[in-house]
């Protein structure tokens, strides 16, 4: 027996700064969802079908950066419904937050067939991409594991899935 999940129903994550509750609570609200809890130390913002919790480390705990190649979390991506609603989030977040721009708008294909996203840092180096993929992905037409897909890869990396 397998159980087929409806998607995450929230993240929580734990940031050094407090301008990344702000950060977050900006961010959360562009994307349409309202903010449940503003507290000194936390925001949790709900709606678009997840949540998002982001609390302040304690004090004593803020003398380590985040740090993407450590074991834990390397990135979370929220999936768009269009391409242009990927380039609205890129106008927003570049105009209006403090995000360090990883890379702006592009064509990703050496991931799944059409994709297209955008990735940058929260305050405290925490990544965030926004991605299209139209259709099924890697599981429709085209896709490694579509009809007459590929397979599952054997590597990944900057040049996205392929065999070693």
């Amino acid at each position: 027996m397998s159980v087929a999940v409806n998607g995450i129903a929230h993240i929580q994550m734990t940031v050094n700064r407090p301008e990344s509750l702000d950060f977050w609570e900006r961010l959360c609200n562009f994307l349409e969802m309202e903010t449940l809890l503003r507290a000194e130390d936390s925001r949790y913002c709900v709606g678009s079908r997840t949540g998002i919790l982001v609390k302040l480390a304690p004090p004593d705990k803020r003398d380590q950066a985040f740090d993407q190649n450590r074991c834990g979390l390397h990135h979370f991506c929220f999936r768009a419904r269009s391409r242009e609603d990927v380039d609205a989030i890129f106008d927003f977040v570049e105009a209006e937050l403090d995000a360090r721009m990883i890379h702006r708008p592009e064509a990703g294909d050496r991931f799944a067939p059409g994709y297209y996203s955008i990735l940058f840092e929260d305050p405290d180096g925490i990544r965030v991409e926004f991605n299209h993929v139209p259709g099924k992905g890697h599981l429709g037409e085209g896709g490694r594991l579509g009809p007459g897909g590929a397979g599952p890869a054997t590597r990944y990396g900057d040049e996205g899935l392929t065999e070693a």
